[in-house]
């Protein structure tokens, strides 16, 4: 699991359960600030539950993430040409490309 940012997990995981509040990330429950006079700063273990919760989440769309699809004009291009050949089924180049990226990563079970 690579996380880009630590603050970016932890601003993810306090907006999960504690929606439209403001905080000041911290990296850790006891460095992070709360000033959100609505809501309650969340427990140390609410805390924790949320980021191993993000991180889970995070780590099962791995898969999307690795999906590299061809730019936008690159498949509008394929698309056409494919219209053009009168390849509108599974036999088009844009079809092709798309179901390679698919299949090379797969949603996991």
């Amino acid at each position: 699991m690579e996380i880009p940012n630590k603050s970016i997990k932890v601003t993810k995981a306090i907006q999960s359960i504690k929606p439209n509040s403001n905080f000041i990330v911290g990296e850790t429950y006891s460095s992070l600030i709360w000033d959100s006079k609505d809501q309650t700063k969340p427990t140390e273990k609410e805390f924790n539950d949320a980021v191993i919760a993000w991180e889970t989440e995070y780590d099962a769309n791995q898969y999307q993430r690795d999906r590299l699809y061809p730019a936008l004009g690159e498949q509008l291009d394929m698309l056409f040409h494919d219209m053009t050949a009168g390849k509108g089924s599974k036999d088009g180049e844009w079809y092709k490309a798309v179901a390679k990226v698919k299949s090379d990563n797969p949603k996991p079970e």
